[in-house]
């Protein structure tokens, strides 16, 4: 509870027991969804996500960073499967209170995902490595057997298909971003 991740692993797992509490102390209808990676359009160019940073890296040829050898795993949900998985638990019986996993199990290394985009984006980029953060996690992978079995989902958006709507909305956003300097 004290490591450098610890406010945001601590903070997921208190919401979760307050939740909990108020289900059984006041008999209230609870929803718990765990959200694993997502990404889309709209997201924010510097918010620190992997997926935004390799994409807004490599449209503007500077270096992708990777920390460590890259060989960490995460699983990338694309925003509209994500919201499908919303509504059906939202739209599920009173009874499934959760917690249920809603990401995509499919896999990559973290260098995987920033060769994806240099291929995407037709980026020169080079891959940098610097050291890894203490507590990084080497593995995300969402097991989403309760939502499979109990909502009926799964993600259909495969990565490199998510990977260009986002890539899209990012050239244009930076572009966007530019005449909006020449012009201002």
């Amino acid at each position: 509870p004290i490591g450098p991740r610890s406010c945001y692993d601590e903070g997921k797992r208190c919401a979760e027991t307050l939740f909990f509490d108020y289900h059984r102390q006041h008999d209230l209808e609870i929803k718990v969804m765990r959200i694993f990676n997502t990404y889309g359009p709209r997201m924010h160019p510097n918010d620190g996500r992997v997926v935004s940073n390799f994409i807004v890296q490599a449209l503007r040829g500077e270096p992708i960073t990777i920390y460590g050898d890259g060989s960490q795993t995460r699983s990338f949900c694309y925003v509209d499967d994500l919201v499908e998985g919303m509504i059906r638990l939202m739209d599920s019986p009173k009874e499934l209170t959760g917690p249920v996993n809603i990401g995509n199990p499919g896999e990559f290394t973290i260098r995987q995902l920033a060769e994806r985009v240099i291929a995407l984006t037709g980026s020169s980029s080079k891959l940098i490595a610097n050291p890894l953060p203490a507590d990084d996690p080497k593995q995300r992978k969402p097991d989403i057997t309760l939502a499979r079995a109990k909502l009926g989902w799964e993600p259909t958006i495969a990565l490199d298909a998510g990977l260009k709507k986002t890539i899209a909305y990012f050239e244009a956003l930076l572009k966007e971003g530019t005449s909006s300097r020449r012009n201002g």
